[in-house]
């Protein structure tokens, strides 16, 4: 039994193969975004806005002490609409001043804990990068030598697919050519002898009988001219 491979389309690993080179790409760029943004964050926690607050504080500290100050003359000037509206504007600045406080102390507890909220993270990105660095490269060239065998295989193989049909056709007619053909006298003899044989059957004829009768139909058959019945 014939024991081949069958290769019906290389295209298909071939497409395979690209598909993959263009998932590492994809990949490799999106892990790189990723990691490109939590760096920017850390150092946005660690420095944007930490002096971003920081001066955010001392500008709404500057408006606070001025709104006090415009309060107090309000205050000896002793007019009295102009003291309500003095007073609105130095509780305005004191909420301002105490939410860039709170501000200041939320971002200094996420910068506390943004490294081991992200660190777990950022560790199975660089694993996963790894393996598109390392173990990818290998798969793409697996496939296009896999490919590359496949292709030189189809080729090798569909000639002898081909001739394969003849060859069979040939051994057969060899085969038939290699018959000796049976001279008319022998054939007359042979129908001879068994219409003997089938006679000797329904006369009960004894074995021994009918074996010489056998023997002699079988050395009747190889006389190459002439009858002997």
């Amino acid at each position: 039994m014939s024991q081949q491979a069958r290769v019906t389309s290389v295209e298909a690993l071939d497409a395979f193969r690209a598909s993959v080179i263009i998932f590492v790409t994809k990949a490799r760029q999106a892990v790189d975004t990723v990691r490109d943004r939590v760096r920017r964050t850390r150092q946005w926690l660690q420095h944007d806005q930490r002096m971003h607050w920081e001066g955010e504080i001392r500008r709404r500290q500057r408006s606070l002490d001025q709104a006090v100050q415009e309060l107090y003359s309000a205050r000896l000037t002793k007019m009295t609409a102009t003291i309500t509206l003095r007073e609105a504007v130095v509780r305005k600045a004191e909420a301002a001043v105490e939410e860039a406080h709170t501000k200041l102390r939320a971002e200094k507890i996420w910068n506390q804990n943004f490294d081991s909220l992200s660190d777990p993270l950022v560790k199975k990105l660089d694993g996963f990068r790894d393996y598109l660095d390392q173990e990818m490269p290998d798969a793409i060239t697996f496939l296009h030598r896999a490919s590359e065998i496949l292709s030189q295989y189809a080729e090798r193989s569909a000639p002898a697919e081909n001739a394969a049909p003849a060859t069979d056709q040939n051994a057969a007619a060899d085969a038939t050519a290699a018959q000796p053909e049976m001279n008319p006298c022998a054939k007359k003899a042979t129908r001879h002898w068994r219409r003997q044989s089938r006679t000797c059957r329904r006369n009960g004829s004894t074995r021994s009988r009918f074996g010489a009768m056998e023997r002699r139909m079988n050395s009747s058959t190889t006389i190459s001219s002439g009858c002997r019945i």
